[in-house]
């Protein structure tokens, strides 16, 4: 299967304030999605998903239950979804997904962290034909064949299954996220997931090094600063 990739997880911080940032982060997305989906779980799987995935990265009850109540209330801010697109330090590929009740500052915001860092952000397009919009599943696992077959079994649309390491990953359209989770629960009841998320998947990687890797480091970082950010995806492999 052959494609290497690496699921970057922003680790839990350990700083309150950066907890703060998290949650409010997550609050933010699970209040548009209860807002534009419905407030129930279990009607409105993409809420159900994102409250799965806030849940393993420690997000407290009440800042989930606050968001959702906030969204059936019919009123508070009206945030809309924003991408940018653009060549961080190095040249690598970045795609910068916000949430914003106002695009202008937002945009401004995202821009100040390309300019202080040297990037080039671009056009809607630029880059995200280089990325594949893809449903992404890892847990422990030295044989990818039981796991393909339990798919396939289920006419799940596999793109790629990949051992390495001792972690088994599976790659899907991303319309198949909720199709290929529940196959695998039933597969394998006992298993445990740890990584379950749609997102973009770079087709290439670019790496970056020596100065160009410490002004990436400090562009995602910047972009982690911004309010309105919720996700970067990008494809730079940083030399260490």
């Amino acid at each position: 299967m052959g494609r290497s990739f690496e699921v970057r997880k922003a680790s839990m911080a350990k700083t309150q304030g950066a907890k703060i940032k998290v949650y409010s982060k997550y609050g933010k997305e699970i209040y548009v999605c209860a807002k534009n989906g419905g407030a129930d779980p279990d009607a409105n799987l993409s809420l159900r998903a994102l409250i799965a995935k806030a849940k393993k990265d420690q997000v407290p009850g009440h800042v989930i239950d606050k968001a959702i109540d906030k969204a059936t209330g019919g009123s508070g801010e009206d945030y809309q979804p924003a991408r940018y697109e653009g060549f961080g330090p190095g040249g690598a590929s970045v795609i910068v997904d916000c949430l914003t009740d106002n695009g202008n500052r937002t945009f401004q915001d995202v821009r100040q962290c390309f300019v202080k860092t040297g990037a080039k952000i671009g056009n809607p397009g630029t880059v995200s034909h280089m990325f594949e919009h893809q449903a992404v599943f890892q847990f422990k696992g030295e044989d990818d064949e039981p796991v393909l077959e339990a798919l396939m079994m289920e006419d799940v649309d596999v793109t790629d299954i990949e051992v390495e390491d001792g972690i088994v990953t599976v790659f899907a359209p991303h319309t198949e996220f909720f199709k290929a989770k529940t196959a695998l629960n039933d597969a394998f009841p006992e298993l445990t997931i740890d990584v379950e998320e749609i997102t973009f998947v770079p087709q290439t990687s670019t790496e970056v090094s020596g100065e160009d890797a410490e002004k990436f480091q400090k562009f995602l970082d910047l972009l982690d600063d911004c309010d309105d950010v919720q996700q970067v995806y990008h494809n730079a492999e940083i030399a260490e």
